[in-house]
């Protein structure tokens, strides 16, 4: 399957996700058959969206169209997206700019950008390539995370951490809605590289060594990065509560860097010992 063919094959499968997943009831429409409540039928959103059954339909398929702009933005009204599932589906269909960069492969960040890492000193921090394999890290991070240091290189990515690492799970005191938020943002940045053999080949593996991964895949969750609160129940440390950043240096785009910030309690109790 070529770039484009998994590109079309992509929007189509997430088009359908989420018009299956959709109230009825917020549409003001009647249940379906046998009194199904969710999922709108293809028809509906092609009366919602004024796009044709046809060619709402070629979309859902994957077929070799050009969809304009107009259409897919109707499309998204119709399906009431959120502003990052719409714009995954214009940057699927070639309309949204893709992020700066060319998420060229990121073994290791690079020096000032470690440094940066090492001098936000207590904060825990770490460093995200394009594929969100960790290329760096703190002390902080480590202390927080220790197995992010004696875990391989080629298995040192966050999305596949989150979901076969027990010490992580663990970790997080909601690991279920941390693991869906992460997949959806993975999601969201990695749309227009899923064709790239990397990625192929990091989520065939996680299919194959997370149940929970290959559901979740399947039901096509889109989200961006939003700061929030993070709870951590460390073996050692006990409850630490963190507020959770990201950002992006200016001449490293393809970098995220990821960073936590802990209230006062955390901060004295997590600092002692160092």
């Amino acid at each position: 399957m070529t770039s484009d063919e998994q590109k079309r094959a992509e929007l189509g499968a997430f088009l359908r996700a989420r018009r299956e997943q959709l109230d009825r009831v917020t549409y003001g429409l009647p249940p379906a058959g046998r009194g199904r409540t969710v999922g709108l039928r293809r028809e509906e959103v092609s009366f919602l969206s004024g796009v044709s059954v046809t060619w709402y339909t070629w979309l859902e398929q994957g077929r070799d169209i050009n969809p304009s702009r107009q259409v897919l933005d109707a499309v998204a009204t119709a399906l009431h997206l959120t502003v990052a599932e719409h714009d995954y589906a214009l940057t699927l269909a070639g309309f949204a700019p893709q992020r700066p960069g060319g998420g060229e492969p990121v073994e290791t960040a690079p020096p000032h950008v470690q440094r940066f890492l090492d001098a936000l000193d207590e904060h825990p921090a770490y460093a995200l390539a394009p594929d969100w394999g960790i290329a760096g890290w703190n002390r902080a991070y480590e202390r927080l995370y220790p197995n992010v240091a004696t875990t391989p290189p080629e298995q040192r990515n966050l999305l596949r951490l989150i979901f076969t690492d027990p010490a992580v799970r663990s970790l997080l005191d909601d690991w279920d809605d941390t693991s869906r938020r992460f997949l959806a943002e993975f999601r969201a940045e990695a749309g227009p590289r899923l064709g790239d053999p990397r990625y192929r080949d990091l989520i065939g593996r996680l299919r194959e060594e997370s149940p929970e991964f290959r559901e979740r895949w399947e039901s096509h969750g889109v989200g961006g990065f939003e700061s929030r609160e993070r709870v951590f129940q460390h073996p050692t440390l006990g409850r630490l509560v963190f507020e959770h950043h990201q950002m992006r240096p200016s001449d490293q785009t393809d970098i995220q860097l990821v960073v936590y910030t802990a209230d006062a309690e955390t901060r004295e109790r997590f600092a002692a010992g160092y």
